[in-house]
């Protein structure tokens, strides 16, 4: 998987986990505590423990939260894997089914890529509730491809 990203438009060797958890400090996805713990061609593995301050005012899980952690996982994948020559993506639409919640544990999800063409792509994932395998919500982006003008 190659991609030259939008923050370093010259890098055409493919990117590590490592890579992509140093970008995430003083973002949403960093200051929600997401981190990436695997990467492979068209797909992308995250996770991201439950905290006082993923949950709403009634005490569970914030639906943002999940969306935040499914948004970011897609959003990450789409970045490695950019077309050659693209300066960078942006969502474009986004539907998230919310099936369950929790109160503690850790959330995961993989990002799965089932179109990545020239000028969208579209991404899919399912956010599971790791000690249970519960599932939380099922998410859904299309990513448009920018270019150079």
């Amino acid at each position: 998987m190659t991609g030259t990203g939008n923050l370093d438009p010259g890098n055409t060797q493919p990117y590590t986990v490592d890579d992509i958890n140093a970008r995430l400090p003083g973002s949403l996805t960093g200051h929600l505590g997401i981190s990436i713990t695997a990467i492979r061609d068209a797909e992308m593995d995250a996770r991201m423990a439950i905290h006082a301050h993923h949950l709403a005012p009634n005490g569970y899980l914030h639906a943002a939260s999940v969306v935040a952690l499914a948004d970011s996982t897609c959003g990450l994948a789409t970045f490695v894997n950019l077309p050659e020559g693209a300066s960078g993506f942006t969502t474009i639409e986004l539907k998230t089914n919310h099936l369950g919640t929790a109160t503690d544990g850790t959330l995961v999800c993989t990002a799965k890529a089932p179109h990545r063409g020239r000028s969208t792509h579209v991404w899919e994932t399912v956010v599971l509730h790791h000690e249970t395998g519960r599932r939380i919500a099922l998410f859904r982006c299309t990513q448009m491809i920018l270019w150079p003008k």
